[in-house]
């Protein structure tokens, strides 16, 4: 490739540390993609005659054939999947697959190539998040009415229900598709066409390979165009907030899953044993989970440190754009089909949850509450009260469920003869009717409308 300007080869490490087939032989699909639709505008205008076009376009879907049987071979020599794809049709075709390269650079396609890789990975994930949504859904509507600890500072805080409790996880997966929807949308526009960075004197039509590779237009500035990776750095973005989110669950179902809270069980096919301890039954799909985030998280710092201090428009650093894209997606993809799958198939122990949600004086709120609506009481007032009620129970080693209102007489007289509602859990969860909250009414709403949302 470089025999014109250069009288000798490179040195071996050069070579090395210059190719990057080993990772992007992943974008040969969309390669083939662009330089078809390439090979097509520069016959439409006139570029390139019937034949070389024919020719080129029979040979790109032979290469097609071959790498989908055989897979993509790795000529460290030929650097990159484009000079690879070049390479193979030169040998096929003859001198008319050096026509192909007319009025394009390695710059333009690249970063096509990519935007159509990062594109379809949206839609991906985007998919396999719906998948998690629906295990979500499906398991809030079967624990509407199960009553667990709701926590703040990994203290028992107030009485919430498990379907609740699940549903949040829906709302976030619900924002993170919408980012990657987003993501999806911004990118959508093609740099074919733009060249090295300048563009070109030759007569292309650049709305037509926008439209044959179902972009929605062609970049409107050509350095822009081959030099920035944003829509990559956007993906990584998404991928490491989606990441944080699945931790954060994987983070709970190890908790859960551990004897001191007893919530869960996590069937055989997402546990593992001990190699010293039979006992053992280790959680080690949600830790994975949990790890991989910091790896996501790495990835998109990665990228991000290595466009921060890059010129307009094209420098080989960008070469490194590729592989931490390729690690996250791989890695997100395995978390989201661990998450869905722990979802869908964990045993919870709705007896163990309504036991511990009894206990730390859950229903504290409620009493507080009811001293505002009942008795006009000043909340701050209330907190007070209730705060002497905790610590009451506390000495006597009881929960609010067994305060009598002889009990708060002693505590303010204003609450002589006063007659006390139902400070039990359920009684609690069934109060926090407010849109949005956690009474079982509002919960199979909000299941149902999920459902609709998911279009099941």
């Amino acid at each position: 490739m470089w025999g014109g300007r250069f009288g000798a080869g490179p040195a071996d490490v050069m070579r090395e540390i210059n190719a990057s087939i080993p990772v992007d032989k992943r974008l040969w699909r969309q390669d083939i993609a662009g330089s078809k639709a390439h090979a097509q505008m520069l016959g439409a205008q006139g570029i390139l005659d019937a034949a070389d076009v024919e020719a080129i376009l029979g040979g790109l879907e032979a290469i097609e054939r071959e790498y989908e049987e055989q897979g993509v071979p790795e000529h460290i020599e030929l650097e990159d999947i484009h000079m690879q794809v070049e390479s193979r049709l030169r040998e096929l075709i003859g001198d008319a697959a050096g026509r192909l390269h007319t009025a394009r650079s390695r710059n333009d396609q690249v970063a096509t190539d990519f935007r159509l890789w990062v594109r379809g990975a949206c839609a991906e994930v985007d998919k396999a998040l719906a998948g998690l949504q629906a295990a979500l859904v499906e398991r809030a509507g079967e624990h509407a009415e199960s009553i667990m600890p709701g926590f703040t500072h990994l203290q028992v805080a107030q009485p919430v229900t498990l379907g609740h409790h699940l549903m949040a996880y829906y709302e976030m997966a619900k924002r993170d598709r919408s980012r990657f929807a987003d993501c999806a949308r911004r990118m959508n526009q093609s740099p074919l066409g733009s060249a090295a960075l300048a563009g070109t004197s030759f007569p292309i039509d650049r709305h037509a390979t926008a439209r044959a590779l179902d972009f929605d237009a062609p970049t409107a500035n050509s350095m822009d165009g081959v030099s920035d990776r944003d829509f990559a750095v956007e993906y990584l973005a998404c991928a490491a907030q989606t990441a944080i989110h699945l931790s954060r669950l994987a983070e709970e179902m190890i908790l859960w899953a551990s004897q001191p809270f007893g919530f869960v069980k996590l069937p055989d096919a997402w546990s593992t044993g001990s190699s010293i301890m039979p006992q053992k039954r280790n959680p080690d799909a949600a830790e994975l989970v949990r790890g991989h985030a910091g790896r996501i998280i790495g990835a998109f710092t990665s990228l991000m440190v290595t466009m921060k201090g890059l010129p307009l428009t094209y420098s080989k650093d960008m070469q490194d754009d590729k592989a931490p894209l390729f690690e996250a997606h791989d890695l997100l993809d395995l978390c989201l089909a661990a998450m869905t799958g722990m979802v869908g198939s964990v045993t919870f122990d709705a007896a163990r949850m309504r036991a511990v949600a009894a206990s730390g004086f859950s229903t504290a709120t409620d009493l507080a509450d009811w001293l505002v609506r009942e008795h006009g009481i000043p909340f701050r007032e209330a907190h007070h009260i209730t705060g002497s009620a905790v610590k009451l129970c506390e000495a006597r080693g009881g929960e609010l469920e067994l305060l009598t209102a002889e009990d708060l007489a002693t505590i303010d007289s204003r609450l002589a003869g006063t007659s006390l509602p139902d400070f039990s859990v359920e009684g609690s969860v069934r109060s926090r009717t407010s849109a949005g909250g956690t009474s079982p009414v509002r919960v199979k709403e909000a299941v149902e409308a999920a459902r609709k949302e998911l279009g099941s």
